[in-house]
């Protein structure tokens, strides 16, 4: 059973930094590209990133120059580092994976002063 599970968001000034974490389990982690999404109140889901398998990396317009995403696979966990957080990326963000339609729960950022 593939179980996707996000911590890490907290409330954040802007400017600050924040790295989120998906613990991944149920899948050989290793063999799939994993992408972070992110949903802000009233809006729909907008992608952020995706890692791929070969550790190649793309960004969503938004985040590009701030986020850096990773991931390591002998922990089956992937990463976004968050930096020059701004209100806008107030949001839940979740990670998927390309093999199938589990999410997972998502973790709350909010940057506000």
């Amino acid at each position: 059973q593939v179980q996707l599970v996000e911590s890490g968001g907290d409330l954040v000034q802007p400017g600050g930094s924040l790295t989120l974490s998906c613990a991944a389990s149920g899948f050989t982690f290793s063999l799939y590209a994993m992408s972070w999404f992110r949903q802000a109140p009233g809006k729909g889901d907008e992608w952020v990133s995706t890692i791929d398998s070969d550790l190649k990396t793309r960004y969503g317009q938004a985040v590009k120059g701030r986020f850096t995403t990773s991931r390591d696979n002998a922990k089956n966990i992937l990463y976004l580092q968050m930096d020059s957080l701004k209100p806008e990326d107030t949001a839940v963000y979740y990670c998927k994976w390309t093999g199938g339609p589990t999410r997972g729960r998502g973790t709350q950022v909010t940057v506000s002063s």
